[in-house]
């Protein structure tokens, strides 16, 4: 009687057991539909940085900027440019940043942007760590002062002097322009604004 009790009682946690151990069960058929609607959503959210990065290259084909579309992430490369030892916005560059700034709040008002600021091999690295975020900072305020983009949505960085960012290593003083600048990314577009919005 005793070892039919246990029986009963060792059967019983086994039965409970299998069934908790079912409750976390995944049908496959629920698994591969998440992954579809994952997919899918991954496929749309490229083809509207494509679209995005296309519209951009239409823009600004009249400037010296450089559009490269990475996954999940545009590039707006040679946006602006600066004195040696200044972080004052040129006034040549702010058309690009006038229509950058158009494109991204017409159609994509989600969009998170970094400002990139760089600067050539002269002067220590942490004078130039700050020279590149002043020079960010100065275009940030900008497209914000006057571009319609929200502050919360640009953010500015600086990688000062960093040799494996530099468009001509080690270079500084004249002929070094390249190395003096401002990078426009596309973190995050977000959804593209309905043609009744946009």
């Amino acid at each position: 009687m005793r070892c039919h009790r246990r029986t009963l009682v060792i059967s019983s946690c086994l039965s409970i057991a299998a069934l908790a151990g079912c409750s976390g069960y995944v049908k496959k058929a629920d698994f591969d539909s998440t992954v579809v609607e994952l997919r899918a959503n991954d496929q749309k959210q490229q083809q509207e940085i494509d679209s995005l990065a296309e519209q951009m290259r239409q823009r600004f084909a009249d400037y010296d900027a450089k559009i490269a579309a990475m996954k999940g992430r545009i590039r707006v490369d040679v946006a602006a440019h600066f004195a040696f030892n200044d972080s004052t916005l040129r006034e040549e560059d702010k058309p690009l940043l006038d229509d950058f700034a158009k494109v991204v709040s017409g159609n994509f008002p989600e969009a998170v942007i970094t400002v990139e600021g760089f600067a050539d091999a002269a002067g220590t690295n942490g004078f130039n760590l700050r020279l590149g975020h002043a020079r960010a900072e100065a275009v940030r305020d900008y497209l914000v002062s006057t571009g319609g983009l929200t502050a919360d949505k640009v953010r500015a960085v600086s990688y000062g002097e960093a040799r494996n960012r530099q468009v001509l290593p080690g270079k500084w003083g004249d002929g070094a322009e390249p190395n003096r600048r401002v990078t426009l990314v596309i973190d995050y577009a977000g959804s593209m604004a309905s043609a009744a919005g946009g």
